[in-house]
């Protein structure tokens, strides 16, 4: 395969790329040589890395409705329904396939290629995930999954909570999950993250936890998350995930914070579209919307990416794991329309992401590396998001996994 007249990010001049046996093996200035005519013409749009879906749920996408929608539209509305959802009746582990994967054809439609997917282990029979270590081998050569052992309904806080941590990381989960701020008290929080740690320790896994996902400036587990990082070693490893809570921290604690937190060098998950609907439930006006200081954690030179966390869900009610549309909320709540954000945006939903999943090594436009890439409809970061450019081509592993013609429009007047 060889693809001509892209541009790269950051680059003026045009390029032609060429792949073998699912790598990269040339990467030269547009017209150098005679391409074979089995070549894709790019016409000058832009070649990058696929991007990343960082924080999703697949265990729940698609249940929207069922048994009831949440009305309040809070986090722990959600959490109470999707509970109905998964103790009413038995759980199907055919079903559960069935809704993440067309909940994964919409993501490889609009360009992701590596999805970490947070799976419900206090849902005992354990059909959740299941499904998903089934669908990471079923679909490794087109979207790859990472998985999370998450416990929804907290670690201590949950009779044989621990054990059933534990039979998921033997069952080869690739994370450690924890909600420390959905514990019954500051001391089990506290705890629960001491856990996480060793557990990941012994099972040589990452961790990526449901950090402080409520607008309570109380909730400071993030520094607990942090301080175990930093000591055992482990911030590459580590993703805090949501730190809504961090919106409400004063800024005379957060400048202490931060330090820590750039010392740990652990890595931060958003979820814009999410959060600015769940929190902020519990006030009038001034009502804060809990998102957490992203633009301050970019400026501070930690890393960050996006996610979409739910696709119709009990949480979350729309979404069609479109990361364009996630970015684009993220920078508006971020206040991150300047210039300086937007130039360099699409690093929120792809290399940040891949930063997050530990992927560096298959991630990114280099020779020798695997041939993972899209082209989108568009030549830079400010024109894709401007205009919410398509994915015209994704390829993964030299292998063309979508496709998508770029659309015709006849404005009459």
């Amino acid at each position: 395969m060889v693809i001509t007249g892209c541009k790269l990010r950051g680059k003026t001049e045009l390029y032609d790329v060429y792949i073998e046996d699912g790598k990269f093996t040339e990467i030269a200035e547009h017209g150098k040589k005679a391409a074979p005519k089995e070549s894709y013409d790019a016409h000058g749009k832009l070649l990058m890395p696929p991007f990343v879906e960082p924080h999703i749920h697949l265990d729940c996408v698609m249940t929207a409705g069922i048994p009831h929608y949440n009305m309040s539209g809070t986090l722990f509305e959600g959490i109470s329904t999707w509970h109905e959802y998964k103790t009413e009746q038995p759980l199907n582990i055919p079903e559960i396939k069935d809704r993440a994967k067309e909940a994964l054809r919409l993501m490889a439609e609009y360009g992701v290629q590596f999805v970490r997917t947070h799976v419900d282990v206090t849902e005992t029979t354990f059909a959740g995930l299941t499904a998903m270590e089934e669908l990471k081998e079923e679909l490794k050569d087109i979207i790859e999954l990472q998985t999370v052992a998450f416990p929804q309904n907290g670690i201590l806080s949950v009779k044989g909570g621990k054990e059933l941590m534990k039979k998921a990381m033997a069952a080869g989960v690739d994370c450690v999950g924890g909600i420390p701020h959905y514990e019954f008290s500051r001391e089990y929080g506290v705890e629960s993250i001491r856990f996480i740690y060793d557990l990941a320790e012994e099972y040589n896994a990452m961790v990526d936890v449901h950090c402080d996902e409520m607008d309570d400036e109380q909730s400071r587990y993030l520094e607990v998350l942090a301080t175990e990082a930093w000591q055992r070693g482990m911030g590459a490893r580590t993703v805090a995930a949501h730190t809504c809570a961090m919106g409400s921290y004063n800024d005379s604690y957060c400048t202490k914070l931060f330090r820590l937190l750039k010392e740990s060098e652990i890595n931060f998950n958003s979820c814009p579209t999410e959060s600015i609907h769940l929190q902020g439930r519990t006030e009038n006006y001034p009502k804060r919307r809990g998102i957490t200081r992203i633009k301050e954690i970019v400026d501070a030179g930690m890393n960050i990416a996006l996610g979409q966390d739910s696709i119709a869900d009990p949480w979350y009610p729309i979404g069609v794991g479109n990361p364009l549309r996630v970015l684009e909320m993220g920078l508006h709540v971020g206040h991150m329309l300047g210039y300086k954000d937007i130039s360099n945006c699409l690093d929120l939903i792809s290399v940040n992401g891949a930063k997050n999943l530990c992927i560096q090594d298959k991630y990114g436009i280099d020779v020798g590396k695997p041939a993972n890439f899209i082209i989108l409809d568009g030549g830079d970061d400010y024109e894709i998001l401007r205009f919410q450019k398509a994915v015209l081509l994704s390829v993964h592993n030299g292998r063309i996994i979508s496709e998508k013609k770029p659309a015709v429009v006849n404005v009459h007047f």
